[in-house]
Protein backbone atom coordinates (compact mmCIF):
# COMPACT_ATOMS: atom_id res chain seq x y z
CA UNK A 1 0.00 0.00 0.00
CA UNK A 2 1.82 3.46 -1.22
CA UNK A 3 0.93 5.90 1.74
CA UNK A 4 -0.23 9.32 0.29
CA UNK A 5 -2.16 10.57 3.26
CA UNK A 6 0.71 10.50 6.44
CA UNK A 7 4.28 11.45 6.70
CA UNK A 8 5.86 9.74 9.58
CA UNK A 9 8.77 11.11 11.77
CA UNK A 10 10.48 9.25 14.74
CA UNK A 11 8.06 6.42 14.03
CA UNK A 12 4.98 8.78 15.06
CA UNK A 13 2.57 10.46 12.42
CA UNK A 14 3.21 14.14 12.49
CA UNK A 15 -0.40 14.94 11.86
CA UNK A 16 -2.52 12.52 14.24
CA UNK A 17 0.43 11.37 16.52
CA UNK A 18 -0.26 7.46 15.95
CA UNK A 19 2.72 5.48 16.62
CA UNK A 20 3.79 3.34 13.57
CA UNK A 21 3.71 -0.43 14.58
CA UNK A 22 4.64 -3.57 13.21
CA UNK A 23 6.60 -1.10 10.73
CA UNK A 24 2.98 0.11 9.53
CA UNK A 25 2.34 4.25 9.50
CA UNK A 26 -0.99 4.81 10.69
CA UNK A 27 -2.65 5.09 6.82
CA UNK A 28 -1.47 1.71 6.07
CA UNK A 29 -3.30 0.61 9.69
CA UNK A 30 -6.09 1.96 8.65
CA UNK A 31 -6.25 -0.72 5.39
CA UNK A 32 -6.02 -3.45 7.77
CA UNK A 33 -10.23 -2.42 9.08
CA UNK A 34 -10.88 -1.41 5.52
CA UNK A 35 -9.81 -5.35 4.50
CA UNK A 36 -11.66 -6.89 7.70
CA UNK A 37 -15.21 -5.07 6.96
CA UNK A 38 -14.92 -6.41 3.64
CA UNK A 39 -15.92 -9.91 5.13
CA UNK A 40 -18.23 -8.44 7.99
CA UNK A 41 -21.70 -6.82 7.31
CA UNK A 42 -21.81 -5.34 11.16
CA UNK A 43 -18.44 -4.30 10.39
CA UNK A 44 -19.14 -2.96 7.46
CA UNK A 45 -22.13 -0.46 8.83
CA UNK A 46 -19.55 1.43 10.62
CA UNK A 47 -17.89 2.15 7.49
CA UNK A 48 -18.81 5.99 7.41
CA UNK A 49 -17.22 6.67 11.22
CA UNK A 50 -13.76 4.53 10.40
CA UNK A 51 -13.09 6.46 7.64
CA UNK A 52 -14.80 9.70 9.41
CA UNK A 53 -12.22 9.49 12.32
CA UNK A 54 -9.41 8.95 10.02
CA UNK A 55 -9.94 11.66 7.56
CA UNK A 56 -10.46 13.85 10.35
CA UNK A 57 -6.90 13.44 12.14
CA UNK A 58 -5.66 13.85 9.02
CA UNK A 59 -6.81 17.50 7.51
CA UNK A 60 -4.03 18.42 5.55
CA UNK A 61 -6.26 15.60 2.82
CA UNK A 62 -8.41 18.51 2.30
CA UNK A 63 -9.05 22.31 1.24
CA UNK A 64 -10.52 24.07 4.36
CA UNK A 65 -14.20 23.52 3.05
CA UNK A 66 -14.36 20.07 2.80
CA UNK A 67 -12.59 19.76 5.95
CA UNK A 68 -15.22 21.75 7.56
CA UNK A 69 -17.82 19.93 5.14
CA UNK A 70 -16.46 16.22 6.88
CA UNK A 71 -16.85 17.73 10.66
CA UNK A 72 -20.00 19.43 10.03
CA UNK A 73 -21.46 15.99 8.88
CA UNK A 74 -19.78 14.05 11.52
CA UNK A 75 -20.79 16.03 14.14
CA UNK A 76 -24.34 15.90 12.84
CA UNK A 77 -24.85 12.09 12.36
CA UNK A 78 -23.20 11.80 15.63
CA UNK A 79 -25.38 14.24 17.50
CA UNK A 80 -28.91 12.94 15.59
CA UNK A 81 -27.42 9.35 15.55
CA UNK A 82 -28.20 8.99 11.31
CA UNK A 83 -28.26 6.01 9.78
CA UNK A 84 -25.66 5.06 6.93
CA UNK A 85 -28.91 6.29 4.14
CA UNK A 86 -29.40 9.47 6.29
CA UNK A 87 -25.50 10.42 6.08
CA UNK A 88 -24.89 9.64 2.80
CA UNK A 89 -27.87 11.63 1.17
CA UNK A 90 -27.06 14.58 3.57
CA UNK A 91 -22.88 14.33 2.34
CA UNK A 92 -24.83 14.58 -1.10
CA UNK A 93 -27.09 17.35 -0.38
CA UNK A 94 -24.33 19.27 1.49
CA UNK A 95 -21.26 18.57 -1.24
CA UNK A 96 -23.24 20.94 -3.81
CA UNK A 97 -22.49 23.76 -1.71
CA UNK A 98 -18.57 23.01 -1.61
CA UNK A 99 -16.20 23.67 -4.33
CA UNK A 100 -12.97 21.32 -3.92
CA UNK A 101 -12.61 19.16 -1.05
CA UNK A 102 -9.67 17.30 -1.69
CA UNK A 103 -6.57 19.17 -1.36
CA UNK A 104 -5.26 20.18 -4.64
CA UNK A 105 -1.83 20.02 -3.49
CA UNK A 106 1.38 17.69 -3.95
CA UNK A 107 1.58 14.95 -0.88
CA UNK A 108 4.84 16.54 0.42
CA UNK A 109 3.85 19.92 -0.15
CA UNK A 110 0.57 19.94 2.21
CA UNK A 111 1.05 22.17 5.74
CA UNK A 112 0.56 19.82 8.25
CA UNK A 113 0.18 20.34 11.78
CA UNK A 114 0.31 17.67 14.93
CA UNK A 115 -2.72 17.51 17.67
CA UNK A 116 -2.83 15.27 20.40
CA UNK A 117 -6.32 13.02 20.21
CA UNK A 118 -6.95 10.59 22.78
CA UNK A 119 -7.28 7.74 20.35
CA UNK A 120 -6.04 7.40 16.66
CA UNK A 121 -5.90 4.04 14.51
CA UNK A 122 -3.42 2.56 16.76
CA UNK A 123 -6.26 1.91 18.64
CA UNK A 124 -8.53 -0.20 15.98
CA UNK A 125 -5.22 -1.59 14.49
CA UNK A 126 -3.98 -2.78 18.17
CA UNK A 127 -7.40 -4.55 18.87
CA UNK A 128 -8.01 -6.29 15.57
CA UNK A 129 -10.57 -7.59 13.92
CA UNK A 130 -12.12 -9.06 16.56
CA UNK A 131 -12.46 -5.73 18.91
CA UNK A 132 -12.92 -3.79 15.69
CA UNK A 133 -16.12 -2.71 16.33
CA UNK A 134 -15.74 -1.96 19.86
CA UNK A 135 -13.06 0.09 19.30
CA UNK A 136 -14.32 2.11 16.19
CA UNK A 137 -17.21 2.74 18.22
CA UNK A 138 -14.87 3.92 21.17
CA UNK A 139 -13.04 6.09 18.42
CA UNK A 140 -16.11 7.56 17.39
CA UNK A 141 -17.00 9.03 20.85
CA UNK A 142 -13.73 10.31 21.40
CA UNK A 143 -13.33 11.92 18.45
CA UNK A 144 -16.74 13.59 18.75
CA UNK A 145 -15.81 15.00 22.37
CA UNK A 146 -12.55 16.25 21.09
CA UNK A 147 -14.09 17.94 17.88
Amino acid sequence: MVDQTTIMKSGRCIECGALELDQYSCYEQFGFPLAWEQQNPELYALHFWLVSCYMIQHPSNFTDAGYELLVGLFRDAYDHDWDTATILGENRRRILNVGKIANPLPHEERSRTLKSWTGTINDIYIGGEARAIDNIQKWRDVIRREL
